[in-house]
């Protein structure tokens, strides 16, 4: 092509491509139309059911263009309207979180302004943000100055990173594999062994720990384990304690399990990823010992009721997260004088991330701590009432809980656990209020699970009306 043929079309092109920067009055009739059904959506999230059993519609992505009213009407029906409505506060299944809207404010800022975030020189203050968020959770856990972070897209990747680590300082790969051992209990969550699959440690020895009666670790049997496994010559280098497990809500004894990690110089992973953020209220002496664990990972997607999308994980010992996740590439030479650790990239197998620290700064900073801590206290409150009411019902219970994770089930003179499956169908059925269950002890539970900034005393009240419903049908 001569230079004419070139800028004719580069004109061409000029007008299709220009499409993709949206004029200033479409954006504020686009954001209003999204601001229109923000508002419509928070509003009725009272009025909706929970949890839709039906699958969507044809969300094919086609040639022909759409309109943002109908894009939003798909969006309405076929997202908002199938599967669990997380948003809602009668979200008492899973563990919740529900998003609070400081953050989507803080997702709009960061995509249309769009700093990279993973290398310090390229954004210094998008790094900065993230740098302040993982030295605020620093001091909330007091962990020390010299430790690391990193905020990761959840409690699965904070693992693999904390895992990683441990990995490589305690030189765990080759033949050494197979002899290795890891010490976790049957509450632990799944994701513990799916990060140790991920980084090649599949064929590590896995020793469950027993349970005390509230599903806690029993530490003296963990000693035991350990002192075994040095004796037989093999290879004990990992204990994983839970600070809130997914299915009870239990605390594992943190600061006893510190006690033997620090005898027999294992690393002591905190998964606090449910439970963490509750070391902010009156349950703050749970935590005890937290504080000396090598790793510790927490999602502001839960306690601090952050959307989906936000993990964080804290590391003692900060040459061993360099030596696994820092690299170095010729293109990023302007960026090698910079402080390494003041670049998330090189603590994360992420070198593009989101932005996910404005997300957790911006509403620290328009909010204040108080309202998450007073939402935290009112969900531990809230679980005693559902139970107390519960009991008045003739219901069983599980253990008085740690945090704001219990079960139930209903004492069927007959077929009980089949009974209860139906109970759990028709709840589901019903759709107003979402429970889940589990096997506890072989027993077949209803689960709740109460975390949502939005849940009320009125959640409650309506999620025990529902049972109240569904249970009537079973009888």
């Amino acid at each position: 092509m001569n230079t004419k043929e070139i800028v004719d079309k580069l004109h061409e092109l000029d007008q299709s491509s220009s499409e993709l920067e949206i004029q200033e009055s479409d954006r504020a009739a686009l954001i209003k139309l999204v601001t229109d059904y923000s508002n419509e959506f928070i509003a009725g999230l009272n009025d909706r059911n929970v949890f839709f059993e039906r699958r969507p519609g044809s969300l094919e992505i086609g040639g022909n263009k759409k309109t943002m009213s109908e894009l939003l009407d798909i969006y309405r029906k076929e997202v908002a309207e199938t599967g669990i409505n997380a948003a809602s506060g009668k979200h008492l299944g899973y563990i919740p979180g529900g998003g609070i809207f400081a953050a989507a404010l803080a997702d709009f800022i960061a995509a249309f302004t769009n700093p990279y975030a993973g290398v310090y020189y390229a954004s210094p203050g998008a790094a900065g943000i993230e740098n302040e968020v993982i030295r605020w959770l620093k001091k909330i856990f007091s962990f020390p100055e010299s430790s690391v972070g990193n905020l990761t897209s959840g409690g699965s990747v904070s693992a693999l990173i904390a895992f990683t680590a441990a990995r490589d300082k305690y030189q765990v790969k080759n033949e050494s594999v197979r002899k290795s051992v890891v010490y976790i209990t049957e509450q632990a969550h799944h994701s513990a062994r799916k990060a140790l699959r991920i980084i090649g440690l599949e064929d590590v020895i896995i020793r469950y720990v027993p349970m005390d009666d509230h599903h806690r670790m029993k530490t003296g049997e963990l000693d035991e384990l350990v002192q075994r496994d040095k004796t037989a010559g093999l290879n004990p280098f990992l204990v994983i304690g839970s600070a809130g497990t997914t299915d009870t809500g239990a605390v594992d004894p943190l600061d006893g399990i510190a006690d033997i990690a620090g005898k027999h110089n294992l690393w002591f992973h905190a998964d606090a990823a449910y439970g963490g953020f509750f070391i902010l209220t009156s349950k703050r002496e749970l935590f005890m010992g937290i504080e000396r664990a090598d790793s510790i990972i927490v999602d502001p997607h839960k306690g601090m009721f952050i959307p989906y999308g936000v993990g964080a994980v804290l590391i003692r010992d900060k040459a061993s997260v360099l030596y696994s996740h820092q690299y170095a590439a010729n293109y990023m030479q302007d960026a090698a004088a910079e402080e390494l650790i003041q670049s998330p990239s090189n603590l994360s197998p992420e070198l593009t991330k989101h932005f996910r620290g404005l997300r957790v700064w911006l509403p620290l900073q328009i909010h204040g701590i108080e309202p998450f801590i007073s939402c935290l206290e009112e969900k531990l409150l809230l679980v005693k009432y559902f139970r107390n009411r519960l009991g008045e019902l003739g219901f069983r219970l599980g253990p008085e809980p740690d945090l704001s994770v219990s079960y139930f089930w209903y004492p069927f003179e007959t077929d009980q656990d089949e009974k209860n499956r139906q109970l759990m169908k028709e709840i589901h059925a019903d759709g107003d209020v979402f429970l889940s269950s589990s096997v506890i002890d072989g027993r077949f539970v209803i689960r709740i699970a109460i975390l949502a900034f939005r849940t009320k005393k009125a959640s409650i009240d309506r999620a025990l009306e529902m049972i109240k419903r569904c249970l009537e049908k079973i009888r």
